[in-house]
């Protein structure tokens, strides 16, 4: 890329800078009117409630500090009487700090599989080929930013110390949500 091209990439970056998002706050999610993910569940499949496990302290603050940071984004909600239950697991990621996921294995044997075939790398080298620039665009934990159909949001939920929560967006580790996000 050229100097004079990187300066006008960037000047057309500083000029719309209200358009992206610096927090998760600021993530208002696609609007449901365009697309809502619902749920393909297996009505014969009853409801399984898997139990707490126990963490020790440490790890108990940080579950507490996500499931905060979900909270303030909007992407879950405390329930009551949930009809599916899931618990959370934490995996340690390669800096050293751990991300906390949820154990959707129950509710994804109750869903039927999707096919949805994804694009070879050679199709996708000669789609890109001609082209005189190429933008990389990550969708910031793009799973929360499609909202779950509100019937399917008791459904997805999972338990923690500090209560019980549903997620109102996708949530990764459901085994339904990736095809909407693929493309």
């Amino acid at each position: 890329m050229s100097e004079e091209t990187k300066k006008e990439v960037v000047q057309c970056l500083q000029r719309n800078a209200d358009i992206f998002a610096w927090t998760p706050q600021d993530l208002e999610g696609i609007d449901p009117r365009v697309i809502t993910h619902y749920l393909n569940i297996d009505p014969s499949i009853k409801p399984v409630e898997q139990k707490k496990r126990h963490f020790g302290l440490e790890k108990d603050k940080i579950i507490q500090a996500e499931v905060d940071k979900l909270i303030v984004a909007g992407d879950i909600k405390e329930i009551q009487f949930p009809e599916w239950l899931s618990d959370v697991f934490l995996v340690p990621k390669p800096e050293g700090k751990w991300r906390m996921c949820i154990d959707f294995r129950d509710l994804n044997k109750a869903c039927p599989k999707d096919f949805y075939p994804l694009l070879q790398i050679d199709q996708l080298v000669d789609f890109t080929s001609s082209s005189k620039l190429l933008n990389m665009m990550d969708a910031s934990q793009g799973y929360h930013q499609i909202m779950l159909a509100p019937e399917d949001r008791k459904k997805v939920n999972f338990i923690t110390l500090a209560g019980t929560f549903c997620y109102v967006a996708m949530s990764f580790g459901c085994k339904t949500p990736a095809p909407p996000i693929k493309d």
